[in-house]
């Protein structure tokens, strides 16, 4: 009876393993959301709304589900890469210097006790903040109490070549380093950890998302998004309908690559990948 017992557990133990496993899965276009009058730059999500950055028109817009302006934020100095949390929408203003918090219907003005210079994103997460200081080459962070400074205009690891977005997560910094066409990852001491997409041939690394297990960057030239896993492998090149892509989000469990140039949302629908069984 005591070995049948142990057989039982074994079992049980192996199912739920089995249950666990991840499924392998890629990204495949769904549909499309075609724009009117909006160049989008940044994209993010407010209360279950999508928030477009449309620099060229130097506003924020808030849009429907068939890309109808439903709100907007005007008299901005070209926005570029936005974020939200709780509520509350973040705004780099690429043309004045300044990062803009608009809440409850009312823009204001973040204090930063450092000069910017054209802050390209910004990404929020519990009371930390990173900024993308474009010209700067570098990266401002505030870790709850203090703001740090890292980075510098170069090649080498840690070093920039126009950093154009930024990611904070748990325990990391992730950083769209553009024209060194790569993603760098920092801890939240500015120290270098890992880089990728180094191998990819990318064309100007424009925008960053990082998600449990994946991490999307736009390769806005080269007209296509990559996908890795947390190691800096490519798992995925998604290049139908993508025209100069320059940000990504997930809502819902769905993918959205924001074009640039023909001012549409593509979005794309995850799948699992069939595997063989030998």
């Amino acid at each position: 009876m005591k070995n049948i017992g142990i057989i039982v557990v074994f079992i049980i133990l192996f199912s739920s393993c089995k249950q666990k496993e991840i499924v392998p899965t890629t990204w495949v276009f769904s549909s499309t959301i075609q724009l009117e009058g909006i160049n989008p730059i940044g994209i993010a999500q407010v209360d279950e709304k999508l928030w477009l950055s449309d620099g060229d028109h130097n506003r924020v817009v808030q849009i429907d589900a068939q890309g109808k302006i439903e709100a907007f934020i005007d008299s901005l100095d070209r926005p570029m890469h936005i974020d939200a949390l709780d509520g509350v929408l973040y705004i780099p203003q690429y043309g004045n210097d300044l990062i803009g918090r608009f809440a409850q219907g009312e823009l204001t003005s973040i204090v930063i006790k450092d000069s910017l210079d054209a802050p390209a994103a910004i990404s929020v997460f519990k009371q930390e903040k990173a900024i993308a200081d474009f010209y700067n080459n570098r990266i401002l962070y505030y870790n709850g109490t203090d703001w740090i400074s890292f980075g510098k205009e170069g090649k080498a690891e840690g070093e920039f070549y126009y950093p154009t977005d930024v990611q904070i997560t748990k325990d990391k910094i992730w950083v769209a380093d553009a024209y060194n066409n790569r993603v760098q990852v920092f801890d939240k001491q500015g120290k270098f950890l890992q880089m990728m997409g180094q191998d990819q041939k990318m064309n100007a690394a424009t925008g960053i998302l990082v998600t449990e297990n994946e991490i999307f960057t736009t390769d806005f030239e080269n007209n296509r998004v990559l996908v890795f896993d947390m190691m800096g492998n490519l798992k995925q090149e998604i290049s139908k309908n993508i025209e100069k892509a320059t940000d990504v989000l997930i809502m819902n469990s769905k993918l959205y690559v924001i074009n640039y140039r023909n001012g549409q949302i593509n979005i794309f629908e995850s799948e699992a990948v069939p595997v063989k069984i030998n």
